[in-house]
């Protein structure tokens, strides 16, 4: 056979599946530095799909045609540095190489104008779908180099979720654009999840549903979300558990992990000045979740609290609303992240063409992303998510039943940070007057910041003492 249409190194879960998806359209070689995981693949993954293995990167990038397409599927980090630094030596002017980790969009933008240097192309490519998209369709969110995306855009075409509206994938912008996407794409994940779990939290404190019960109620919410998220935690809710005659999910530590993404959403909002709250409330829920001895032993000193009578079907609409509130302020966050980092890093992104492409194959897809679309395609300079005609008063209904929750949940004593996050953003975006006045005076008062007024231009200070 000829040269292959292109390469991927990195044969884990997510590097096999997306080689045997991109397979059924186009020729491909692969390589992992441990062969045996090579072998293992071939040998039990492979039926008859169009995959060359190789066993060294010579060996790799001579079976490629030019200009010679090699994509990473590795741990984000040092180990994509390394293997950038091997691959080197073997390149020419206008090969391509394709980032489809999870990588920090400042390393991305790092190795980009360090490769452009001797001609290489660089495209930090968001993927996100987990195992079963990579290999049945993801959302795939490129950035780079716009002629080095032609390239490669038929294999991602071929390769990406499709909808009725179109392939999830779509060109976003220069340099980092794709990796910052999917980074934010990620933080939203994160306030969104929170945002779940604590309503299933006040489900089984406070009303004592069992998972049995949850789930059917996840389950009928669904029919309106539309949501993966909501999807699969009502299928994971009436798991069973193998070893015992419980629920799996009443087995499972409450103790959450992260890999980075949410949290450097949240870096990146504060450097660029935007407030993320409900995304921001997720990060910090699993930094506690991991403090599981310190939370046991807290326990013991304090009385146990006394839940909050509710009646429970007038209380499910409102976990309802909270539930909706709470997603659509992560993705409002979201999206006024990506606007501002699209001015800060010239990005120029599409905030429809973004929506678009995460209606399927993705873990954020769910029923808001269409009328999400519509509100950027008939406000190019939407500011806010909350002001949309598609959301404006359901919000503030569901802001108002929201506060009962939120009520019920204190005289419980159960946190919800996310909610109680998402319900400040919303009623802080819509307040005239903020307490700020009474800031600017506390800064001028102990170091001379100055201040403005209401009355006239310029900056002002007074003499407190």
């Amino acid at each position: 056979m000829g040269k292959y249409e292109i390469a991927l190194i990195g044969l884990s879960v997510m590097g096999q599946n997306l080689s045997l998806n991109i397979a059924k359209n186009h020729s491909i070689a692969v390589y992992n530095r441990t062969s045996s995981k090579t072998e293992n693949f071939m040998n039990n993954k492979v039926k008859n799909e169009n995959i060359k293995a190789t066993y060294s990167i010579e060996e790799l990038l001579d079976s490629l045609e030019k200009p010679r397409k090699v994509m990473l599927m590795i741990k984000a980090g040092k180990p994509v540095d390394l293997v950038i630094e091997e691959l080197k030596p073997h390149l020419e002017s206008g090969d391509i190489i394709i980032d489809g980790g999870n990588s920090y969009f400042e390393d991305t933008n790092r190795r980009n104008k360090i490769l452009a240097e001797d001609g290489i192309h660089y495209l930090g490519v968001g993927i996100s779908g987990g195992e079963y998209g990579a290999l049945h369709g993801p959302s795939i969110m490129p950035g780079g180099d716009q002629e080095a995306y032609a390239e490669v855009e038929k294999i991602f075409e071929d390769a990406a979720a499709k909808t009725e509206h179109g392939n999830c994938v779509s060109y976003l912008g220069p340099n980092s654009a794709g990796h910052y996407v999917k980074m934010v794409h990620n933080g939203i994940e994160y306030g969104i999840m929170e945002s779940i779990a604590e309503v299933y939290d006040y489900m089984r404190k406070v009303i004592k549903l069992n998972p049995e019960e949850m789930s059917r109620v996840f389950a009928d919410w669904n029919e309106e979300f539309k949501s993966y998220l909501i999807e699969i935690t009502a299928e994971i809710l009436q798991r069973d558990d193998l070893e015992t005659d419980e629920k799996l999910i009443d087995i499972i530590l409450d103790k959450a992990k992260h890999k980075g993404t949410g949290k450097w959403s949240v870096q990146s909002a504060l450097d660029l000045g935007t407030a993320v709250p409900t995304i921001n409330a997720g990060v910090n829920a699993r930094l506690m979740s991991a403090l599981k001895v310190e939370r046991i032993e807290n326990s013991a000193l304090f009385d146990q609290p006394k839940k909050a009578k509710v009646n429970i079907e007038k209380i499910l609409p409102k976990l309802k609303s909270a539930l909706y509130l709470t997603s659509l302020s992560a993705y409002a966050e979201g999206f006024k992240l990506l606007k501002a980092a699209s001015e800060e890093y010239n990005y120029d992104l599409n905030y429809q063409e973004i929506a678009r492409i995460w209606e399927d194959g993705c873990i954020i897809r769910s029923g808001l992303l269409q009328p999400i679309q519509k509100a950027f395609a008939e406000n190019k300079n939407l500011k806010t998510l909350i002001t949309a005609p598609q959301f404006r008063i359901k919000l503030y209904q569901d802001a108002k039943n929201t506060r009962d929750v939120i009520n019920t949940a204190a005289e419980s004593e159960l946190p919800l940070p996310a909610v109680h996050s998402a319900l400040d953003y919303f009623f802080s975006l819509k307040s005239k007057e903020l307490p700020a006045n009474l800031i600017q005076a506390q800064r001028d008062f102990f170091g001379a910041h100055t201040y403005q007024r209401r009355d006239k231009e310029g900056s002002f200070h007074t003499e407190w003492e």
